[in-house]
């Protein structure tokens, strides 16, 4: 088989494939054997049709339609093997050859292939870029917040016999009239004074209220037939409560921790802080580095991978093609495919593999955060082809992580940073660093679980959008069938 590339624009080009009749002898053999299970001939078995009989019957070009067909997806996929391109979304194929249909058995199939491709993305030298982070510091007031926040989840509510104020919870009854009709109602639901959590205008009507006390205010409707609608809210307090907290005292301490003094819990607390601190100085540094990649690298998106994304999500929530919405989210769906490309290039360089226990623990997390069973939401992943997305997503976030590694990050007072906690080191890692990125497996640097916010595993939501935008396009290598 012969392969040849040509650009046609920077994001696009076009694949000529030759392959000899001996080469597609294995299909043609096959299409002949498929055919003659097919067909009835007197005289013969089904499956024991010889070829010159089904040329005769059904004729060869029937059988070298089918060859082609069935060869084609393979041949394509070896095409893009050999000739290094990254392919993204489906071929344009266009058969321009195909082996002798009448007269001597032999000729050749000759088909061509355009398709969007990944563009050429060039990397700064990332040793000569200085991030800076704040600087840690843990105050009283930190500790004191943490442990007042320790302190509610050990609260219990008092009745009160005074005026609802900020953060007291109550039990209200709600009605919504839009003219004279009722459009909705509830009694008997609880909410704390200050969530801002239902209605706007809710926290003020409330406030100063006391048991058995109605006020009536006029709110913008949030959800069912009528919402976006102006409605008259009628709210009447059943009952009043504080939150009463326990003392911060040794008692405490030994209740809510596996310490015995307030002042161990409090040493503990100020560690806790100090730890997510950093864990959000891992955060922030990757997002400096993403965002000054961006700035600083330029490169050609591919139109039609764009126009795909945004038709997609469209059809998604039910849209036409023609839909103003998708002008409106051109510019994510731009950022996300840019973000990508970007971080594709850098695990490519870096040599960041993803290891299969890897990729089940990120499974597993992220079927945590959809609430959904675990084995449900993997085989679902799968069977929608949804794995390699996912394997995508966890390598880009790898790859950022190692990349973070390679720059330089000072704090406000120009001190040098220690995140390694957070992105893992090259002497954890079976890393090939710089040009050569043919091997390797990089371990998992996200050890700061309990944070939630490694450089590494935060910002899920701007990682997914990535996986959505060119992950679905560059599933470049499926089947493509001859016209």
């Amino acid at each position: 088989m012969k392969s040849a590339v040509e650009t046609l624009e920077p994001t696009r080009a076009k694949l000529t494939v030759e392959v000899s009749y001996e080469e597609l002898k294995p299909s043609i053999d096959h299409a002949y054997s498929h055919i003659g299970e097919q067909v009835n001939v007197p005289g013969f078995r089904k499956g024991k049709v010889p070829a010159r009989i089904i040329d005769q019957r059904v004729g060869r070009a029937a059988v070298i339609e089918h060859a082609v067909n069935d060869a084609l997806p393979g041949l394509y996929r070896d095409a893009v093997a050999e000739t290094g391109i990254k392919p993204l979304g489906q071929p344009e194929v266009e058969v321009t050859e195909v082996p002798n249909v009448t007269g001597p058995v032999g000729g050749q199939l000759t088909f061509t292939a355009e398709v969007d491709v990944r563009p050429e993305v060039t990397l700064p030298d990332l040793s000569t870029y200085e991030l800076t982070v704040d600087t840690v510091e843990v105050t009283d007031e930190d500790v004191e917040q943490r442990l007042e926040s320790l302190r509610e989840r050990f609260g219990t509510l008092v009745g009160v016999d005074r005026a609802a104020a900020e953060d007291d919870f109550v039990s209200i009854d709600l009605s919504a009239t839009v003219g004279e009709e009722e459009v909705d109602s509830v009694t008997g639901t609880s909410y704390q004074v200050g969530s801002g959590t239902m209605l706007e205008g809710l926290d003020d009507a409330i406030t100063g209220l006391s048991a058995g006390e109605t006020a009536t205010f006029t709110s913008t409707l949030v959800g069912g037939e009528r919402a976006g609608e102006e409605a008259t809210v009628t709210v009447t307090v059943n009952s009043v409560k504080e939150r009463e907290l326990p003392a911060a005292d040794d008692e405490f301490a030994e209740l809510a921790s596996e310490f015995d003094t307030i002042e161990e819990l409090r040493s503990d607390l100020r560690e806790q802080i100090a730890k997510d601190k950093n864990a959000n100085r891992a955060v922030a540094a990757r997002d400096l580095l993403l965002e000054r990649l961006r700035e600083e690298i330029d490169f050609p998106l591919p139109k039609n991978a764009v126009d795909a994304e945004i038709k997609a999500h469209l059809q998604a929530e039910g849209k036409a093609e023609d839909d103003p919405h998708g002008e409106e989210v051109r510019e994510d769906t731009e950022k996300a495919m840019r973000d990508q490309f970007i971080l594709d290039e850098l695990a490519e360089s870096f040599g960041v593999q993803v290891a299969q226990n890897e990729l089940l623990e990120f499974l597993l997390s992220t079927s945590r955060q959809y609430g959904m069973d675990p084995n449900e939401f993997i085989q679902s992943a799968s069977q929608a082809g949804q794995i390699p997305v996912f394997a995508g997503e966890l390598a880009r976030n790898k790859a950022l992580a190692v990349a973070l590694r390679k720059v330089t990050v000072l704090d406000g007072a120009g001190e040098a940073v220690d995140l390694s906690e957070f992105i893992g080191s090259d002497e954890d890692d079976v890393v090939v660093s710089g040009e050569s990125a043919d091997s390797g497996e990089s371990a998992d640097s996200g050890e700061s679980a309990d944070s939630g916010e490694s450089a590494e595993s935060a910002d899920s939501g701007e990682s997914a959008d990535s996986a959505d935008s060119a992950d679905s396009a560059e599933s470049a290598e499926s089947a493509p069938s001859a016209d």
